[in-house]
């Protein structure tokens, strides 16, 4: 009787703990079902004015229009910095680029005769002691994969297969429309032709990634090339942009506008993709781009590539290629024009088309918002400066009022400065003079009404914050230069970091 009663409970707990494990591992596989693949393409030098989603109405763009038909589309996104190695140190890491110590693009600008002598980056590289968002999405799970622009150190152990992705390829040559040498992509592919497009050849490889990783969760990193310059076009798009009418208050150079639609034509590559495998409903596609628009040249040479130079052999579009109007500035200066994106933002299953984000966004939150995604951790000895913005993917969510910062302390197409914006306020420190600029966002999208007289209570305000900040990041300073020289000052001269690692 009793061998029967000890058989009965046998039986009853197997029952119990069998369905115990069972319902533990059917909950383990919902849960990792239900997280999202995720997908992030970074345009390179993309301005906030220059998709027709955001009000331009010369380029064309029909599949991120599609996007934000379909997604949410945010107004006030910001790259961590005015240039590309430190806001794409900024998306890696988590971090500002004045914690990470990259604060201009790798090597950087430099000026021998200004007035003061501008800080260099600590390291050339992003650093391997930093986890990056690749190593913490693969921690995570995630199937992991990097194509297109790095930027951020060329030797070996800093590179993305190194730094967190299985499977990678990125271009280190100099010419960014045709490869010009399939040696020129890393890791070396033999299958490719000199002559390649590489918004063409970076696409062919993430599309191979979803293909491959189609059933588990991914992190993709698309990172384009196009449009940074030396601006050059497929010659039947530059012909279209030529023969288009132009539009007040914008250059449209047929260039730029064709490279649009080189990223655009990889943006529908890559959907179409997500729909053929069935992948579309639980996917979050990500658009952004590393800093604002370019209109010319630091140093006042063509921007076309050279075999295009004839299509404006006697025009200024030679030089100009493109306006961030309403916005102030371009890239290479703290001025919005430099620095806010376009940010748009697909994942069906979750979030409603067509909706529109007011909420203010940093490129250091993509980090905590992917890694929450996918129920990873972050790193523990890794100060993250960036906020998930997960909640605010419910266009009922409101966002709390935060600051977000900038630390650009060397020249370019302005002088070193800092900035701050908080709510619908934006103070600007300029580091060589010690004056500020104050605008209130909201009225004055252009910058061009200074309140910090009129407001000097919220100047001092947002300036203590801003100095607070810089402090807890340890940025550093330019400082008085002895070898000035105010009839050379604009002269450009060789970075000493350059040729370093």
């Amino acid at each position: 009787m009793k061998l029967r009663s000890g058989l009965f409970f046998g039986f009853i707990l197997s029952i119990f703990f069998g369905c115990t494990i069972s319902d533990k591992k059917e909950k383990d596989e919902k849960v990792i079902s239900e997280r999202p693949n995720i997908i992030f393409i970074l345009a390179d030098d993309l301005g906030w004015a220059d998709l027709p989603s955001y009000g331009n109405s010369f380029n064309e763009a029909p599949n991120l229009d599609k996007l934000s038909d379909e997604g949410m589309q945010f107004s006030n996104a910001y790259a961590a910095c005015p240039v590309c190695s430190p806001t794409r140190a900024s998306i890696q890491s988590g971090q500002y680029p004045a914690r990470v110590g990259i604060i201009d693009f790798i090597t950087g600008h430099w000026r021998p005769y200004e007035e003061v002598t501008v800080p260099t980056n600590r390291t050339q590289y992003l650093p391997s002691s930093n986890v990056t968002i690749g190593e913490s999405m693969k921690s995570a799970g995630y199937a992991t994969g990097y194509f297109g622009k790095w930027h951020l150190g060329n030797n070996d152990e800093h590179l993305p297969g190194n730094q967190g992705y299985d499977d990678w390829r990125i271009h280190r040559g100099g010419v960014f429309y045709n490869l010009k040498s399939k040696k020129a992509i890393t890791p070396f592919d033999e299958r490719l032709n000199d002559e390649d497009r590489l918004s063409e050849v970076l696409t062919d490889y993430s599309v191979d990634f979803i293909e491959k990783n189609k059933d588990k969760p991914f992190f993709l990193f698309l990172a384009h090339y196009d449009v940074h310059m030396q601006l050059d076009a497929d010659r039947d798009l530059i012909d279209k942009y030529l023969n288009k009418e132009k539009k007040d208050n914008y250059p449209g150079n047929a260039l730029y506008a064709g490279m649009i639609e080189h990223i655009d034509r990889s943006v529908g590559r890559v959907i179409q993709k997500l729909e053929e495998l069935g992948i579309e409903d639980n996917t979050m596609v990500v658009f952004f781009s590393d800093n604002g628009g370019l209109v010319s040249r630091f140093d006042k040479i063509p921007l076309l590539a050279k075999s295009k130079l004839s299509v404006y052999a006697e025009s200024d579009l030679r030089y100009v290629a493109t306006s961030n109007a309403p916005l102030r500035g371009e890239k290479g200066t703290v001025y919005d024009g430099g620095i806010r994106e376009p940010m748009i933002v697909k994942w069906p299953a979750k979030i409603k088309g067509g909706t529109k984000s007011k909420s203010l966004i940093s490129s250091v939150d993509f980090y905590p918002t992917f890694v929450e995604l996918a129920g990873g951790k972050l790193p523990m000895d890794q100060k993250i400066d960036g906020k998930s913005f997960v909640s605010l993917l419910d266009e009922k969510k409101s966002q709390e009022e935060r600051a977000i910062f900038w630390h650009y302390p060397v020249y370019h197409h302005g002088e070193p400065a800092s900035a701050i914006r908080k709510g619908d306020w934006k103070l600007i420190h300029n580091l060589v003079d010690n004056t500020t600029e104050l605008y209130n966002l909201l009225e004055d999208i252009g910058e061009s009404n200074d309140l910090t007289h009129k407001n000097p209570i919220k100047s001092a305000e947002l300036l203590a914050e801003l100095n607070a900040w810089r402090k807890d990041t340890e940025a550093r300073f330019p400082v008085k230069n002895p070898d000035f020289d105010p009839k050379q000052r604009e002269k450009w001269g060789k970075h000493p970091s350059r040729g370093k690692q």
